[in-house]
């Protein structure tokens, strides 16, 4: 599908929220996914697998993850200076912020005319553990972890004292946890404490560990696997229509394109 983009500016009770739309040009519905970045925010790499997603039929929605503290359309560059103010920003933001931001994304895809009302959530590196926050909604039916970091320390927020594991009981759709066995960030004994919490409460999940490193879907950089990367991204195809079901073609009009 040809997709088409747009800004939104989300209200939040931190302060406004730019949050990019990228969704299929052709008219009708389509299930509603929130799209949560690295820490480096909306780059091109991310922007790149939104596109893809939306063109598989699903209006895609990034929030700028940390716009109480950068002006909006701030991208951090893949570099030293970019890492440290990235995880700098991670643990000074609060994490009522972060899940204030996740709901305001929510409700804005499931009011939109072009949306179905069928939400799923995907997210990459912090990204991963805030999707996997977002699942604690239980209007979320899908959601996609790739390599999601901190879970196991409960390191996200201020305070790094996050409750993402102990909340796991919330989450009421479906999981896929994808993970790099040689990323330093999630180590052996990390993934398995999230892996044995989610066992113990009966989540519905899948669990996937390959051998790449961390960034290995990022399209930019000596670390990119383009071959796990396509597999990786068609497990998440398969739960978002598994899950969320297809576009209804005859709904609302989105554009006046046509699919080609």
């Amino acid at each position: 599908m040809i997709v088409v983009e747009e800004q939104v500016e989300l209200t939040t009770p931190w302060g406004p929220m730019r949050t990019h739309i990228v969704r299929p040009a052709a008219a009708g519905r389509y299930p509603g996914i929130v799209f949560f970045s690295e820490i480096f925010q909306v780059t091109g790499p991310i922007a790149r697998t939104a596109r893809m997603l939306a063109g598989h039929g699903y209006v895609v929605a990034m929030p700028e993850i940390y716009h109480e503290f950068e002006k909006a359309g701030e991208v951090f560059p893949y570099d030293q200076a970019g890492t440290e103010r990235g995880n700098a920003l991670k643990t000074t933001k609060e994490l009522a912020s972060y899940d204030a931001d996740s709901r305001a994304v929510l409700d804005h895809l499931a009011t939109r005319p072009d949306c179905t009302g069928q939400l799923g959530a995907m997210g990459i590196c912090i990204g991963g553990h805030l999707a996997y926050r977002a699942a604690l909604n239980a209007d979320v039916r899908a959601t996609v972890c790739f390599y999601a970091t901190d879970i196991h320390k409960r390191g996200l927020g201020k305070g790094m004292q996050d409750d993402s594991l102990a909340r796991a009981t919330d989450i009421r759709g479906e999981l896929l946890m994808i993970w790099g066995r040689q990323d330093p960030h999630i180590p052996l004994e990390g993934r398995m404490a999230v892996l044995a919490r989610l066992n113990e409460v009966g989540a519905q999940f899948t669990w996937h560990e390959v051998n790449g490193a961390h960034a290995f879907l990022r399209d930019e950089g000596a670390r990119y696997d383009p071959e796990l990367a396509r597999q990786c991204m068609g497990l998440a195809l398969d739960l978002f229509h598994r899950k969320l079901g297809q576009g209804d073609l005859s709904g609302p009009a989105g554009s006046t394109n046509t699919r080609n």
